[in-house]
């Protein structure tokens, strides 16, 4: 039976020891495959693997077995639970009609609109204007009213005048610009990044400071090669991952 391998992590000495350890444990747990054996590796040979004592590896696993990631049993070791497994996958494939079904299904409140001075990181999307609307959602799981992602768009103002706001509550935003107001799309530049909770995102997704998250930067284009709208989502990390799948042909 293949051992459970966790990642490999550089510790800071200015955050806790035992939370950092516990983080990576709870990625590496939460990203497995399903042939991966439940069983974890003893507690010294997580310390060795981390760099840190036994009484912090202790204090790393307390937390996985409060959060029921993980049951520890004397003389038998420390097991994963086998419902500690990752949602339904957010899957890329390449399709405008794709990406719109991904986004769907999902309970959204718009936190916040308004407008802002186009800022360094759009102004290569925007060249050509000062200003772009801004809207910022949260979606939660429909069944469970966990949240699963915030987003932030930045759009051209033009387009923005047209939306209306339930549009907006009940539909992504590429299905309001193609849909409802009509715009051609011609194509989608999708950028996935792993980044750690910033305190905005980690109080908005219900989640620990400095927890694995998937940071997704879209950009629609019109028919005229045009930026229309730049969306970043923070998306929990123990909720999604994505697969891009590309044709060979």
């Amino acid at each position: 039976m293949t051992s459970f391998a966790p990642d490999s992590i550089v510790l800071n000495r200015k955050l806790p020891l035992w939370y950092q350890v516990s983080q990576s444990l709870r990625a590496s747990i939460l990203g497995r495959s399903p042939q991966d054996p439940l069983r974890l590796p003893t507690e010294e040979q997580l310390a060795g693997h981390y760099g840190v004592s036994v009484l912090t590896m202790r204090q790393a696993l307390k937390e996985l077995e409060v959060e029921g990631l993980i049951t520890r049993h004397r003389r038998r070791g420390t097991f994963i639970e086998p419902s500690a497994q990752r949602g339904a996958p957010v899957r890329l494939l390449g399709s405008v009609d794709a990406i719109v079904a991904q986004q769907s299904g999902m309970t959204t409140e718009l936190l916040d609109q308004g407008k802002a001075p186009v800022s360094g990181e759009l102004a290569e999307f925007f060249p050509d204007v000062d200003e772009v609307a801004t809207y910022h959602r949260l979606r939660s799981d429909e069944s469970t009213g966990e949240p699963t992602n915030h987003a932030r768009n930045y759009l051209r103002t033009e387009l923005a005048d047209r939306i209306d706001r339930e549009d907006l509550i009940r539909w992504p935003m590429t299905k309001v610009l193609r849909d409802v107001l009509g715009v051609g799309i011609s194509r989608i530049t999708d950028t996935v990044e792993a980044r750690l909770a910033d305190p905005e995102t980690a109080r908005l997704l219900q989640v620990p400071l400095l927890s694995p998250i998937l940071r997704y930067t879209g950009i629609i284009y019109g028919k005229d090669g045009q930026a229309l709208d730049v969306a970043v989502i923070h998306y929990r990390g123990d909720r999604f991952s994505f697969t891009v799948t590309l044709d060979a042909h």
